[in-house]
């Protein structure tokens, strides 16, 4: 699986990028079908601690599964994502059982 990471007006260094691509690589285990996925990485101006968004586009077979989350850290944003986008592959998984 193609995995796309930008991060908007910073730099991610190349621990926080192995963390997101092992994190969405391990999404192919709940569903065969993924084709590709783009994560993006942004800070925002607001002055509370939850300032870093993490928004994770998984790009499978007819629909595109959307992921955005806030937190006080990107690992932390990055696992909220992945855990709301497991709950959307199973239920696209089980809706697509249904159908045959």
């Amino acid at each position: 699986m193609k995995v796309n990471i930008n991060s908007v007006h910073f730099k991610a260094d190349k621990k926080l990028i192995g963390f997101i691509d092992q994190k969405v690589d391990k999404l192919s285990n709940f569903y065969d079908g993924i084709i590709g996925g783009d994560v993006s990485l942004k800070l925002s101006n607001k002055a509370d601690n939850e300032n870093k968004i993490v928004e994770i586009r998984l790009i499978i077979k007819g629909y595109d599964l959307f992921a955005k989350k806030h937190s006080h850290s990107f690992e932390e944003a990055t696992d909220q994502a992945i855990d709301a986008l497991k709950k959307q592959l199973t239920k696209h998984k089980d809706k697509s059982r249904k159908k045959y």
